[in-house]
């Protein structure tokens, strides 16, 4: 049995206005009919294999979005989920712990695939491969990432160096060095090389696999999680953790916890057409075109245009003899930046909390 584990964290600032704190881009429709944490539960619904079930996922996310969470579930039409609620966010590292120990409790053996709840895959097709590798490796004891291959010398990501192959598992490699977000002189370099790929932030290992990692490596980490999980209580679906020792706990990710000091590292190299989604222009870039270039949703039109992502969520937005543009209206809010500056909403972000907008306005 493999159980997934669905990170529901994130709060998508870069897709400001669209995403909000209340409503993140995981709870959007921003590729398909589905919402992003839908397009994620989707993945594991259809078994792997013959024999190879997915287990009800378990969700880990903000109290406040619970019964958003519930609803989404049930709108795919997924019973038994566990929606474990954080009292506060502590990062992937604490979110994935709190799931392995709940999960060791039947079953230590369990295999766990850890995904973020907002990341696009286009080939789903290469995506089961893919899991199928890593389901190998993670019963024979590794802890498992998926190496995205990369199609540009992009800065936003961390990368994962490849190393010599598994004996015995077909597609699943030695990892020699996680490496952090590079300039782009390295990100070039890396990209030339053919040794490097992206780090999807997707992890697949059994539970006692990881808990072993982390008593080796962040032993302060377990004790705090461990005993948030003894002190949880349980209502219908939902779990919540104990507020006092999840709190205490060290706000880290999973990668800085374990994968970076694990002996134990494999990875698995896959094109799946991943992007997490981190900017209007990450939209663009998967959106369908038009012959000029032109992404449209929502009510939108682009009139003498080239190359500009156009949405209109409530409100009609439009553009005339534009290029590149990113232009985003909301009911309450409108956005428009070159498309090449889509990483720039930060800065207008920061503005409005400047302003002391952000509560008095409802605009984070």
């Amino acid at each position: 049995m493999i159980c997934p584990v669905i990170l529901s964290g994130g709060s998508g600032t870069r897709l400001w206005p669209l995403s909000r704190q209340a409503a993140p881009k995981q709870f959007q429709r921003l590729l398909s009919g589905r919402t992003m944490i839908q397009e994620t539960a989707a993945r594991a619904i259809t078994p792997l294999a013959p024999g190879e079930d997915f287990a009800p996922p378990i969700v880990v996310c903000n109290e406040s979005h619970r019964f958003v969470v519930a609803e989404q579930m049930r709108e795919l039409g997924i019973t038994g989920s566990r929606i474990v609620l954080e009292p506060v966010g502590r990062n992937s590292g604490p979110a994935i712990l709190a799931a392995a120990l709940l999960v060791a409790e039947a079953s230590p053996a369990t295999v766990l695939w850890m995904m973020a709840a907002d990341a696009a895959i286009g080939d789903e097709a290469a995506l089961r491969r893919a899991v199928g590798v890593a389901v190998a490796a993670a019963r024979a004891g590794h802890v498992v990432t998926f190496g995205m291959s990369p199609t540009a010398p992009e800065t936003g990501y961390g990368y994962i160096e490849q190393g010599e192959p598994i004996a015995g598992i077909e597609g699943a490699f030695r990892v020699t060095r996680f490496v952090e977000k590079p300039d782009r002189a390295t990100a070039e370099s890396y990209l030339a090389s053919g040794r490097f790929l992206w780090n999807a932030g997707m992890f697949v290992f059994t539970a006692a696999t990881l808990i072993g990692e982390f008593e080796r490596h962040a032993p302060d980490v377990l004790a705090s999680v461990r005993e948030a999980v003894a002190r949880s209580t349980a209502d219908a679906d939902f779990i919540r953790l104990g507020a006092a020792a999840f709190g205490a706990c060290r706000n880290i990710s999973l990668d800085y916890a374990v994968a970076e000091k694990s002996s134990r590292n494999v990875v698995v190299p896959a094109s799946l057409g991943w992007s997490d989604v981190g900017s209007w222009a990450a939209l663009w870039e998967l959106g369908t075109k038009d012959a000029a270039g032109n992404v449209t949703a929502g009510r939108s039109l682009a009139i003498d245009a080239r190359g500009c992502y156009v949405r209109g969520e409530g409100t009609l937005a439009a553009v005339v003899g534009l290029e590149d543009v990113v232009l985003v209206a909301t009911p309450d809010a409108v956005l428009a930046l070159p498309r090449a500056r889509a990483q720039d909403v930060k800065a207008v972000l920061d503005a409005i909390k400047t302003l002391g907008l952000d509560s008095s306005a409802g605009l984070l």
